[in-house]
């Protein structure tokens, strides 16, 4: 009976042990997940979910160590020039998302992967985007604000247009600083408003072009080829003609006929 409680009080104490490191572990590993990221600060909803606010802090690049659990953050007023892809993917429950204010010029391909079901609102106001690429918003169905952009209104933003899936609303904020061709009075109109607006008309005209330069091409070098094979053979019946007038007799008279009879 000693041994037998000593092997189960040297047991137990090793039990004791491993499910203390066990919630050690646990409470690290959630610290992690939902502890404040760096230089930011964090306030939790009454109704659940973590804020994150990150304003003016003159952040050059999206923060890596976001809370798993936030729901809303702002990054507005700081030096963010671009938005890598993927940058948002760990936070499942993110509803609204501030960028305003800073010096974006690019949003990569995938930059809101993972947000279109839980994305209500994004901000990139008052920014320096000038291209629209569709890739960038893939499945994103949030409002959006992207007013006070410097954007360029190009055939390529006219045909993204039908690719994007952003409310409709959102994309009256695409206001045209510039535009191609210059010429078309697209510059200072709102473009998702511009009915009568057709950017690629320009492209069109050089396709269609293109196309009759191409045609014209081709008809010329068939008609080069026929005047060709028809000079040749009218040179070698030529030829044939004079060496058979060569030949003595009635021989070279009778086939001069019969080659005459030929070629007619």
């Amino acid at each position: 009976m000693p041994l037998l409680a000593g092997w189960l009080l040297r047991h137990s104490v090793v039990m004791c042990l491993l499910l203390h490191s066990l919630v050690l572990m646990t409470c690290c590993f959630h610290h992690a997940a939902t502890s404040c990221s760096q230089s930011c600060y964090c306030t939790e909803s009454e109704t659940g979910g973590k804020t994150v606010r990150c304003s003016n802090l003159r952040l050059t690049e999206v923060p890596q160590d976001l809370p798993n659990d936030t729901r809303r953050v702002y990054l507005d007023y700081n030096l963010i020039t671009s938005v890598p892809s993927n940058a948002f993917s760990d936070l499942p429950l993110l509803t609204e998302l501030d960028l305003s204010h800073n010096e974006l010029a690019q949003l990569e391909a995938g930059a809101f992967r993972g947000l279109g079901h839980s994305l209500h609102f994004l901000d990139l106001s008052s920014n320096k985007l000038v291209t629209f690429d569709p890739e960038a918003f893939e499945g994103l169905r949030a409002r959006a604000n992207l007013t006070n952009n410097p954007w360029h209104c190009d055939c390529s933003l006219q045909m993204a247009m039908p690719h994007i899936d952003l409310e409709p609303m959102s994309l009256t904020g695409i206001v045209c600083q510039t535009s191609e061709p210059p010429d078309m009075g697209a510059e200072g109109v709102p473009f998702l408003l511009a009915k009568d607006l057709d950017l690629c008309v320009v492209m069109k005209k050089t396709t269609d072009v293109a196309m009759l330069v191409t045609m014209f091409g081709w008809f010329t070098m068939v008609i080069s080829y026929l005047v060709y094979y028809v000079r040749h053979n009218t040179e070698d019946a030529r030829r044939h003609l004079e060496y058979l007038k060569s030949l003595p007799g009635k021989q070279g008279k009778s086939e001069e006929s019969s080659t005459i009879s030929t070629v007619v």
